[in-house]
């Protein structure tokens, strides 16, 4: 078995598969004995703010833990396609706006209530109900274009839309829209940001039994699991332990010294020197790449010609192939290329060009100078504020200050202000702050809705185009994959001149993994999967 082996990001399928085989092939060969302890390190910073719920949290986090207790009605492939998973059948109505689910008729949640299609209408009617204060997965079930949940009969379910809405599938098989216990929903759904022990409570393989705020999380087997993806029954890991650690340095120290058997969210400088017996996997994200976001509605972003200099005035190239150790590709558009629907044309478009961003901040009347070097114009600086959500891993702070650098050699000031959540949001909601910066995970482009459309819980920019609207609105109708993608094209070269959001690189799920772990596989984000895990 090797050293250690970090791969680059490569295609997303191929990745998934390849990930399987590499760890199948190189993990010690598993215990006979059914059970055992698998102690997995996390970052997980932000779970106790509120964050244990996929149905509400916005946190990928949230969805990768949780996808222990929470299963879905079908399970995504490496390839995109479907398969049976709660629901061991489906129709799609010709216009997309049905979709009708054969339930299985043996699940059970693990405190005994019946997985049927009241329980499907429950949690589906919870996601939407605006008290539940859901964004992320009240988006993906449609919005406003959910008309609602119809049980057919005890395992048959149809969930109708007020107009096609091609994504549901894909929606439909992520933890966001996994299923809490009836009894739960009914009794203590108000406790389920919270979670915890017979809260968080689902048909998945695993239990939360133990949780220790910013400490850790225990799950521990369903012994009645027989309904997983594939086939899925119970795991050969009786205990899966998860361990919430913030700094990087601790989940790779952790990993080394055998305290842990797993270890997300791995930075790429800290991957490349993991000791004997360790294999490091990488997968690319598919979704929208680590960007900054111009609140167009505050400040100097008002205009297009300084937000374009911004754009072309940092040197992405270099700052992320330093600082990322060539193990994140710089991004181009706003959809990753790992993402359906990429554009490939983008690269190389705008590179960085200070000449051309002096030009255009030039153009927009920013040509005098303060004592600092900084532009003047109508005796304002040119200076903008950026908020983040902290705790900022240490590679993000040396990014953004290779951003503020390149920035200040035009004459451009960037203040960054690193906030607790609380902070953050005091500013994000009214949105008086000049950028932010996130990326968001996502298989089926129609997240772009979230962050384009004026009507976006994610539109941070404050975009508000009529022809930005018409066009997403047409895509998340359309069934039809060659006009989706047209559509996609335009928006992403859309962004690239308007420069609403400023893309800078494609992140990979890295995650470092013990030799006594076997089985273990990832869904399409890079997240472990622990369906068919043992330990020896």
């Amino acid at each position: 078995m090797p050293h250690s082996l970090l791969r680059r990001a490569i295609p997303l399928g191929a990745a998934i598969a390849a990930s399987a085989l590499l760890l199948s092939a190189c993990a010690a060969p598993a215990s006979d004995a059914d059970g055992g302890e698998l102690v997995w390190s996390i970052e997980g910073a932000n779970l106790a703010a509120g964050h244990m719920d996929p149905q509400v949290s916005q946190l990928d986090v949230s969805g990768m833990v949780q996808r222990a207790v929470l299963d879905s009605l079908v399970f995504q492939e490496d390839d995109g396609s479907f398969t049976a998973w709660l629901a061991k059948d489906w129709k799609v109505s010709d216009d997309s706006t049905e979709y009708t689910f054969i339930l299985r008729d043996d699940v059970t949640f693990t405190d005994g209530e019946p997985f049927d299609a009241e329980a499907v209408k429950a949690n589906f009617d919870r996601i939407v109900d605006p008290e539940t204060e859901s964004a992320q997965a009240a988006s993906m079930m449609g919005a406003d274009f959910y008309e609602g949940t119809e049980v057919v009969d005890e395992h048959t379910v149809t969930v109708r839309f007020s107009q096609p809405y091609a994504p549901f599938l894909q929606a439909a098989s992520t933890p966001q829209l996994g299923f809490y216990s009836p009894a739960v929903l009914a009794d203590s759904a108000d406790q389920l940001k919270a979670g915890g022990p017979g809260i968080t409570v689902g048909t998945g393989p695993y239990e939360l039994t133990e949780y220790t705020p910013d400490q850790e999380i225990v799950y521990t087997r369903n012994d009645d699991y027989a309904w997983g993806p594939h086939g899925s029954k119970a795991p050969g890991v009786e205990t899966l332990r998860v361990e919430i650690q913030p700094e990087a340095s601790v989940r790779t120290g952790v990993i080394e010294s055998g305290e842990a058997d797993l270890a997300s969210n791995i930075p790429p400088n800290l991957a490349s020197g993991l000791g004997d017996g360790i294999t490091v996997d990488s997968v690319e994200y598919p979704g929208l790449p680590y960007s900054l976001y111009l609140n167009e509605k505050y400040g100097v972003f008002a205009d297009e010609k300084v937000r374009q200099a911004f754009a072309r005035g940092i040197d992405v190239d270099a700052a992320v192939e330093e600082i990322f150790f060539g193990q994140f590709p710089r991004a181009w558009s706003v959809l990753g290329s790992t993402t359906p629907g990429y554009d490939a044309a983008l690269e190389g478009e705008h590179p960085f060009d200070p000449e051309a961003a002096g030009a255009l901040l030039d153009e927009a009347g920013w040509t005098a100078r303060d004592s600092d070097g900084i532009r003047m114009k109508d005796g304002q600086r040119l200076s903008v504020r950026w908020i983040a959500w902290t705790p900022v891993p240490d590679d993000r702070k040396a990014l953004a200050n290779a951003i503020q650098s390149d920035l200040k050699k035009i004459g451009f000031e960037v203040v960054r202000e690193e906030l607790d959540p609380g902070a953050y949001n005091e500013q994000y909601e009214p949105k008086t702050f000049d950028l932010t910066d996130w990326g968001f995970s996502g298989v089926d482009p129609d997240f772009l809705r979230a962050h384009l459309h004026t009507d976006g819980f994610q539109n941070a920019s404050q975009v508000t185009d009529p022809s930005v609207d018409a066009l997403l609105d047409q895509a998340v109708a359309s069934s039809d994959q060659t006009v989706r993608d047209d559509i996609y094209t335009q928006l992403q070269e859309w962004n690239a001149e308007y420069t609403a959001i400023v893309p800078l690189y494609s992140p990979s799920a890295i995650t470092a993994v013990g030799e006594r772990v076997g089985g273990l596989t990832y869904d399409l984000y890079g997240r472990p999967l622990f369906y068919d895990v043992s330990v020896g």
